[in-house]
């Protein structure tokens, strides 16, 4: 298991491979199918994003309402591949890279290269580990979007594994059986 510090350099993402168990502490931001839906809106007509993209890491999901005393609510991976039309544009801008649930498009696999950037894979059902994670959450973009909205997110030793690399790896590229 190899404990990294967000936000990660493109030094530290060419040492991350495509199996690769890790523990993220620092901060994130989150984003789901809503908000990237405006984020294209912004960079169409060229205005400037409400948040910096440069080496940040979008985890695609939403928080729920934190129970008090808590800095957020159970906060789970949604599934990736909706972001797919969206991600290699993102990367493209400076994005470092995303953490979400299950396999992404062969150009979001380019872009991850082009861009020496990485995909990282989270435990779907494990929306309670997640959010236990999460010391602090702050709206920082389209509130109005609710659960949707972006967050910055504080976090320390959340779980991950490294799905899609900047070598070309990719834990879902092997041949699948009919059941």
């Amino acid at each position: 298991m190899t404990e990294l510090t967000l936000p990660l350099t493109k030094e530290k993402v060419k040492e991350l491979h495509a199996g690769d168990s890790v523990m993220l502490s620092g901060t994130i931001l989150t984003a789901r199918d809503c908000a990237h839906k405006r984020l294209a809106e912004y960079i169409k007509k060229g205005e400037r994003l409400p948040f910096e993209l440069k080496d940040a890491i979008i985890y695609y999901a939403g928080p729920c309402p934190a129970k008090p005393g808590a800095a957020s609510g159970s906060c789970g991976p949604t599934t990736s591949a909706r972001m797919d039309g969206y991600a290699p544009e993102l990367l493209d801008l400076g994005l470092g890279g995303m953490i979400g649930k299950g396999e992404m498009s062969g150009e979001v696999a380019e872009a991850l290269k082009r861009n020496t950037a990485v995909y990282f894979a989270a435990i779907g059902g494990a929306g309670a580990l997640y959010g236990n994670a999460i010391k602090e959450s702050r709206c920082i973009a389209f509130d109005d979007l609710l659960s949707e909205a972006v967050y910055r997110l504080e976090v320390e030793n959340f779980p991950a594994v490294v799905a899609m690399d900047c070598h070309g790896g990719n834990i879902y590229a092997g041949k699948r059986k009919n059941v």
